[in-house]
């Protein structure tokens, strides 16, 4: 059989001997594992040491004896369940508020053709070239003016404001995804365009909407620099600013810090782990398609 132009009949990758392959592809996989991992495991190991150990030379690698107090003393004594409460809180209004808004924006861009279209899309990509230190002070002085310092307001409308654009954009690609057919055939079977939208869009629209509000949660769980500005209140502050408020001038308390570092990824984790099959599926339905 014949091949086609530029075609071969298999791969360079596949057609390499083991050696080979293990050396291209698998052993800088390794490596780049080997340093992603060992600062994880690290931390992981500093929170269960007690804390006359930490310090210690030479340097024990595995704790013994393990113990959860630092996890304890994160939680009750530091203050960790209130910070926690309060990122969550923030984290959830932020990707409710985003899913509602980038789903709004997305409809009529894949949906309706209007004069200024790509110029609308164009402005929502150039939101993505400011850096957010640069809004910080003209931010603060609206925050002021308004009353919302110390406020955690303040920090769901900033986090909106620069989650949303983004979460418009790959949700604009995952409901270009969609037939438009779909849709016109539940209106010409009697449904208006709302009902359209609640039963065909919507459910259609599930992978998208996983992987908008996914990355709509950690942006807001994850942000430091906002949250140490507008807030000085220590009932209000959250994850990140609690972590950083631990680093004492004089001392350190380092196995209560990594036990706060743990608590604080353990969200995203179980939320990645729970929502990758929908996570995967939308991003290259959307990244292909949009």
């Amino acid at each position: 059989m014949k091949n086609f132009p530029g075609s071969k009949k298999e791969s360079s990758l596949t057609g390499m001997k083991t050696p080979l392959r293990l050396l291209v592809i698998y052993l800088p996989l390794i490596v780049i594992l080997f340093f992603m991992i060992i600062p994880f495991l690290w931390v992981v190991v500093t929170s269960l040491k007690p804390e006359r150990e930490i310090l210690q030379r030479p340097i024990k690698y595995i704790p013994d004896p393990a113990t959860l107090d630092n996890f304890f003393n994160a939680w009750r004594t530091v203050g960790f369940d209130r910070y926690f409460f309060n990122s969550f809180v923030v984290s959830i209004s932020v990707a409710f508020v985003v899913l509602l808004f980038s789903t709004l924006v997305a409809y009529p861009l894949t949906r309706f053709h209007f004069r200024g279209k790509k110029l609308t899309m164009l402005l929502l990509l150039c939101t993505q070239f400011l850096p957010h230190s640069m809004l910080l002070i003209p931010l603060f002085m609206i925050f002021k003016t308004l009353g919302l310092i110390n406020q955690p307001l303040s920090l769901v409308i900033s986090y909106v404001t620069f989650s949303l654009p983004f979460n418009a954009i790959m949700m604009r690609g995952f409901m270009a995804s969609i037939p438009v057919s779909l849709e016109e055939a539940a209106m010409i079977d009697g449904s208006g365009r709302m009902g359209a939208i609640f039963r065909i869009i919507l459910p259609l629209l599930l992978p998208g909407v996983v992987a908008c509000g996914s990355f709509a949660f950690i942006d807001a769980w994850k942000e430091f620099l906002f949250a140490v500005m507008f807030l000085n209140d220590p009932e209000k502050m959250t994850l990140p600013v609690g972590l950083s408020y631990m680093l004492g001038e004089f001392t350190i308390n380092y196995g209560i810090l990594a036990a706060g570092a743990i608590i604080a990824i353990i969200p995203p984790m179980l939320m990645f782990s729970y929502m990758q099959r929908f996570l995967i599926k939308g991003l290259s339905s959307g990244a292909v398609k949009g």
